[in-house]
Parts: C-alpha cells; structure tokens; sequence
C-alpha cells in the first residue's frame, strides 16, 4: 500500500532513527501538527495495519520501525506517480531529485533502477 503524505513525513523519522516508540516519535514530529500522543499512536497503528510498519516489544514498550527502505518505498511512490497518475512512458530522469538532503548518490542510482524497469507483465 502507498503511504500519504502524512505517513511519508513518519517514515522519514523512521529512516533516520530506525527503531522509536510513539512517545519517542512524538517528540521529533513537527510541533506544527498538534498531535495529542494518542492521535500519534493511532497513526503509528494505522501504518502498521498498512504494513508499513513493523511493532515489537522491547522491554514491555512497544517500539516501532519501517517495514521497507526509503529506496523502496520513494521508488514505488515515484514509479506510480509517473507512470499511474502522469502516464509518463520511457526513461523517468532521476537526477531531478540529485539536491535531496535525504537521498545519497547511490540511492538515486538504486530509485532510478526501480522507477526504469520494465513493466510488469500483467
């Protein structure tokens, strides 16, 4: 399942800290969105019923984490954007995204292999 905009700002906490627990997540998101710590464990299960993140216990907290790298997940979000939604056909120029703070030249490489397969034969 493609995460919203909403759950694409969780993940990229969780791509830059692996492993928190809701409060910990809390506490590093945005203060503009004005989450009561329920409202962010509600969100922090809906993900994981979408299974984009995993929950196990650590010592009786319950500690969450992303099911799939960034790579995977901006690379089918990219993929579906173009291909799905902008119906765009051939080569998807990756090097538009080259001044992200958040990905590393080997992760562009790595997206523009993903977003450039060839279809799946349905």
């Amino acid at each position: 399942m493609q995460p919203n905009a909403t759950e694409l700002e969780i993940l990229k906490i969780f791509w830059e800290h692996e492993r928190l627990s809701a409060r910990e997540l809390h506490d590093r998101l945005d203060e503009a969105n004005c989450w009561s710590i329920s409202t962010t464990r509600t969100m922090l299960e809906r993900m994981r019923a979408k299974n984009l993140l995993s929950r196990e216990a650590v010592h009786g907290i319950a500690v969450y984490a992303a099911v799939d790298g960034k790579v995977q997940v901006l690379g089918s979000v990219i993929r579906r954007l173009a291909r799905g939604v902008l119906e765009v056909r051939g080569e998807l120029p990756v090097n538009a995204f080259s001044g992200s703070a958040l990905l590393s030249a080997a992760e562009l490489a790595e997206i523009a292999e993903l977003v450039n397969r060839p279809d799946d034969p349905q």
